[in-house]
């Protein structure tokens, strides 16, 4: 099973899937904090503060989605099957199965929904959670300047997992060459008429 590019973030807060609620909180408070730390201490290019904006958005993300029970089921749940659609899809084009077209077009649905849910909308649905404010210092500057930041991560990670997709060479048409010329000489003929 591949799962590169399907943002993991049990992986980001550092916790495995059975993390209980309060390991969640635990673990987004320390690495917010030594976050927060590590700006304080930097000298900041453009280019280091979009990363550690995405670092801090996506921490805010991992606790928003994991400390909600229903929320992490969900997320868990779109995860697992959009990486099983994934796996199905490929099997198919692989083997040159019925179906590959089908499977194909409800993984790419999945794949996009799963991403633009769980790295952009609900990123920035948790940097407007009061706790997450509080922990992270988040504010409207963040959220204007992150849409940006979070559309350039998400369409990296679409491109990440879509280099590793089957994709089919374009076979060359069949052309029944005598076919074709009894009806371009019918339509000649018609046209002389």
């Amino acid at each position: 099973m591949n799962d590169a590019g399907y943002v993991d973030y049990f992986a980001a807060l550092e916790l495995t899937a059975e993390a209980k609620q309060g390991e969640v909180r635990k673990n987004y408070r320390k690495m917010m904090k030594d976050l927060l730390l590590s700006i304080g201490r930097e000298r900041l290019t453009e280019e280091k503060r979009d990363r550690l904006l995405l670092d801090m958005a996506r921490l805010n993300a991992a606790f928003y989605i994991l400390r909600d029970n229903e929320r992490r089921a969900r997320y868990v749940e779109d995860r697992r099957r959009v990486i099983a659609l994934e796996e199905e899809w490929r099997g198919l084009a692989e083997t040159g199965g019925a179906g590959a077209e089908e499977a194909r077009r409800q993984f790419d649905r999945a794949m996009r929904d799963f991403l633009t849910t769980y790295m952009e909308d609900l990123v920035l649905e948790a940097g407007r959670d009061r706790e997450c404010v509080e922990a992270s210092n988040w504010d409207r500057a963040h959220e204007r300047h992150a849409g940006r930041v979070l559309r350039h991560d998400r369409h990296r990670h679409y491109q990440k997992i879509l280099e590793r997709l089957p994709f089919h060479e374009v076979t060359a048409p069949r052309v029944n060459w005598e076919e074709r010329a009894r009806v371009v000489d019918a339509i000649l003929t018609e046209a002389t008429r």
